[in-house]
């Protein structure tokens, strides 16, 4: 029996441990050569290790196959390298998993820049540089191509916290944030090549996440087989491993959660009401009657905005 993704190439970054690792290993089940991507450090940013080499050996171990690299995201000559091997190796890259992230989770009065800039330097830096490496290759063969097309996957990796906020997390909520409109963008500029970008926004307690998160951070395949664990980080592979296959070819620009046992793709910002001040400025002293009354639709005291 054919599997989905029979023949295709992937990288998937940040592979070493949690979410990323069970994307790696899903895709894999599936027929995918996987490239994976991990620099070995800490969740903090800190070292260097050669985590991705584990995950390797689970996948040939089971018939797979499957690669290891050790490139930082957020280095532009490393991500373009990490991108630039799979098509060396394999001829091709088919499907770009952007996973690689890391924490440092502090309250702004107490974040440093450092903390800002490294976080946002592998999170929305690293998933753009080698969302740009990817897409220079693709639109090169789509010139060549009859059709100017070409088969390719983008899925991004977003947060609960980048959509809803997150307490402490002045630097990895905007990153992920940031992350949504770097997909939306994407999705528009590469539609016309026939790549989708998509996002997801996984659940499942993992070694970024076990601080603020209850539960025992487990790698996938530490799980018993065949048992439902909700704090899985591999509960969304499958959702990727459909994003990244032919059937989802009409699905692009969109946020999926998966979280649980549910799922569910999440709404952009959107304009419910509108409210016109015909064809006059607006006065500052009466816009607290125009919000409540015509925007919020209520005068209730103590009305909480955001």
């Amino acid at each position: 029996m054919a599997g989905l993704l029979d023949g295709k190439v992937a990288l998937v970054t940040g592979a070493g441990h949690g979410i990323g690792r069970g994307h790696a290993l899903e895709l894999a089940r599936h027929g995918a050569t996987v490239v994976v991507n991990d620099l070995g450090s800490s969740v903090h940013g800190e070292g260097q290790g050669r985590d991705a080499e584990r995950v390797v050996e689970i996948i040939t171990s089971r018939g797979g196959s499957a690669v290891a690299d050790f490139g930082d995201v957020g280095d532009e000559e490393q991500a373009e390298a990490m991108v630039a091997a799979a098509f060396d190796q394999f001829g091709r890259l088919d499907i770009l998993v952007n996973n690689a992230g890391i924490v440092r989770d502090r309250t702004i009065w107490n974040m440093t820049a450092d903390d800002f800039d490294l976080v946002m330097r592998v999170h929305l830096r690293g998933t753009w540089l080698t969302s740009r490496a990817a897409a220079r290759r693709w639109r090169a063969q789509a010139k060549e191509s009859p059709t100017g097309r070409v088969y390719g996957r983008v899925i991004n990796t977003t947060s609960g916290a980048g959509m809803l906020g997150n307490f402490g997390q002045s630097n990895y909520g905007p990153a992920k944030a940031a992350i949504v409109g770097l997909t939306l963008t994407l999705s528009l500029e590469l539609a016309s090549i026939g790549i989708t970008v998509n996002a997801i926004s996984p659940g499942g307690v993992t070694r970024l996440s076990a601080g603020v998160s209850e539960g025992t951070p487990l790698e996938p395949d530490e799980r018993p087989e065949g048992t439902f664990d909700p704090l899985d980080p591999s509960i969304s592979s499958p959702v990727v491993a459909w994003l990244a296959s032919p059937q989802a070819a009409h699905v692009s620009g969109q946020v999926v959660r998966s979280v649980r046992d549910q799922l569910s793709v999440m709404e952009g910002w959107r304009s419910p009401k509108l409210v016109s001040s015909g064809g006059k400025h607006w006065d500052a002293e009466k816009l607290g009657d125009v919000f409540a009354t015509e925007i919020f639709g209520t005068r209730a005291a103590g009305l909480r905005l955001g």
